[in-house]
């Protein structure tokens, strides 16, 4: 089906060719609240090539945007930075549709590619330092990978000095804005802090390698076009490359988040008095209780925070479920160089803070002492020790 979309253009020989998605509310496990983009481009070299395609609902829109500038069936060359289905989902039906003479992948993205469409597809494999000639240009391919899948990769365009960039430097954010410096600056960190917190933050070692790697390329950066977001030009690549270096290095500050739930309000007590001690001792707080808070945001937090403080009532022998979600979720993001403490009210058993200081230990949060419990009701002098737990981990945090 036709649809009535149109091309925007990057550079000269460069064309955004993605797609919109402004319902978009959840991505594997994080609250999506402003929508996404897949993003696709069109190189209009001598051999006209693809980067990327979009998930399937929305590959007519893509073929839209492909038409408003050539005719499809000139396309000579698709390359797939990542396999993942956001971003190859039209792979499969481009392929069939438009018949290019080549499809490259890294080679992990080849077999990845071979698994999702179980076709025989004839792709090519390309390594770190190969290039593409696409007649008056070339493409230079850098394997990234575990950034964040094995397969990921970037594409470098020489002539227009646009790196391609997958899912690194990316976030998501559903804008009729194209550009990043068509954008407020603020609600770009907020949304990209927000996208490496809950996708990349384990694998910041992995990104610190890169940044450390990426000028022995001896690349002229002057676009990184990611697969989902803005595309950065200008001044505001290197502001996102610093960015990058920042959250990578995650170095702790005097910021707390403290998370919780709550049956009868008495873990709440608790969370609260917490909170106003981690006050008076100077610390910045974020306090999450998870009736009405979403894990990606605590996530978010945690990016440039130096402690975590977790609460939750015992049920049924066991944490309560919704922390026992977020904790889940959080240890699978492995945040660094934290101190925390456990805290919750019980009934008659009390289990819950136990398990909460074996899930923080795994996690290596530094924990400022063992877990706060109290039964049932917390009263004056319960409180008192709440908000003196929050003054002795705000004491511990770093000074600056």
């Amino acid at each position: 089906m036709d649809q009535p979309f149109s091309a925007v253009k990057v550079t000269d020989r460069v064309y955004w060719v993605g797609a919109i998605d402004w319902e978009l509310r959840n991505f594997h496990g994080y609250l999506t609240s402003r929508g996404s983009t897949y993003n696709a481009y069109l190189v209009l070299a001598d051999k006209i090539t693809l980067i990327d395609t979009v998930k399937p609902a929305f590959y007519d829109e893509m073929m839209s945007r492909i038409r408003s500038v050539i005719d499809p069936s000139d396309i000579r060359y698709i390359v797939s930075n990542h396999a993942e289905m956001d971003h190859s989902g039209g792979l499969d039906r481009a392929c069939r549709d438009l018949k290019p003479e080549k499809l490259l992948a890294s080679a992990k993205g080849v077999e990845a590619l071979a698994e999702h469409f179980h076709w025989s597809v004839n792709a090519e494999a390309v390594s770190t330092g190969a290039s593409l000639d696409l007649g008056n240009d070339s493409l230079r391919f850098i394997e990234t990978r575990m950034l964040h899948w094995p397969d990921s990769m970037f594409s470098f365009l020489c002539s227009e000095g646009a790196l391609f960039s997958n899912d690194a430097f990316g976030m998501h954010l559903a804008s009729a804005e194209r550009f990043a410096d068509e954008l407020d600056f603020e609600l770009l960190k907020y949304e990209g802090g927000k996208y490496y917190a809950n996708i990349l933050l384990p694998l910041s070692p992995i990104v610190k390698k890169l940044l450390n790697k990426l000028p022995e390329f001896k690349f002229d950066i002057q676009i990184i076009a990611p697969d989902h977001g803005p595309i950065w030009r200008g001044d505001d690549v290197s502001k996102i490359i610093a960015l990058y270096d920042q959250w990578a290095s995650r170095q702790p500050t005097r910021k707390a988040v403290v998370l919780y739930d709550t049956m009868w309000h008495s873990t709440a007590q608790m969370a609260a008095a917490i909170g106003e001690g981690l006050t008076l001792g100077g610390a910045r707080v974020s306090l999450y209780p998870l009736a009405s808070a979403h894990r990606s945001d605590v996530a978010s937090e945690l990016l440039d925070a130096g402690a975590l403080l977790v609460g939750s009532p015992t049920m049924n022998n066991q944490i309560y479920p919704t922390v026992a979600d977020a904790m889940t979720y959080l240890k699978g993001l492995k945040p660094q160089q934290l101190i925390g403490a456990s805290f919750g009210s019980y009934g008659w058993s009390g289990e819950a803070v136990q398990h909460l200081d074996a899930l923080l230990n795994e996690m290596k949060v530094e924990l400022v002492r063992e877990g706060l419990r109290v039964k049932y009701v917390p009263d004056r002098e319960n409180l008192e020790q709440c908000r003196a737990l929050g003054i002795k981990v705000a004491e511990c945090l770093p000074k600056k």
